[in-house]
């Protein structure tokens, strides 16, 4: 008993057949007409996945339709026009440029220019904060001047003395 359900466990995969379509087309042109539109025309029930690769009966009816209006010699743009008008441009893997899918089609590339302006902006803030310690780095260090002193303070040699005396002081407490 143990057996016989094993073997119709491992034969159950075999009897699982999907369906497929076989059209008829009246020259090899139409038949790959066919085969680009239903490859760049999406499912509007699977989302994720064109109506040549589909299961889905609406994807059937899809193909049925694409098939009766590429052998009636509708051009592609009228097809295409015929299914956006029925489902909306989601049915399009690539969307037409518009007024509302602009931010679709240029907006990383603006994300992209903002984040390029970002990091120069930052680079060149480090550079410049760089150059200022190595600058007061260079003043602090030239000889005859007392330890704090710059040249920039107007005080006078003991003024300045007395001053890095009480900042010492300050920072051994």
């Amino acid at each position: 008993m143990k057996r016989l359900c094993l073997w119709l466990f491992l034969l159950a995969p075999l009897s699982a057949t999907a369906a497929i379509d076989a059209y008829e087309f009246s020259n090899e042109s139409n038949e790959e007409r066919f085969h680009e539109l239903t490859g760049e025309l999406r499912c509007p029930k699977c989302q994720n996945q064109n109506i040549a690769d589909s299961d889905a009966p609406l994807a059937a009816d899809l193909r049925r339709e694409v098939h009766r209006m590429v052998e009636e010699g509708e051009p592609d743009a009228s097809i295409i026009d015929f299914m956006v008008t029925r489902y909306g441009e989601f049915v399009l893997y690539r969307p037409r440029v518009t007024a509302t899918t602009w931010l679709l089609w240029y907006g990383p590339f603006v994300l992209l220019g903002i984040g390029l302006l970002v990091v120069f902006m930052i680079s060149r803030n480090r550079r410049n904060r760089q150059t200022l310690s190595e600058n007061s780095t260079a003043t602090e260090a030239q000889p005859g001047q007392t330890e704090g002193y710059s040249p920039s303070d107007n005080l006078t040699p003991e003024e300045a003395e007395r001053l890095n005396k009480l900042l010492q002081q300050e920072k051994d407490q």
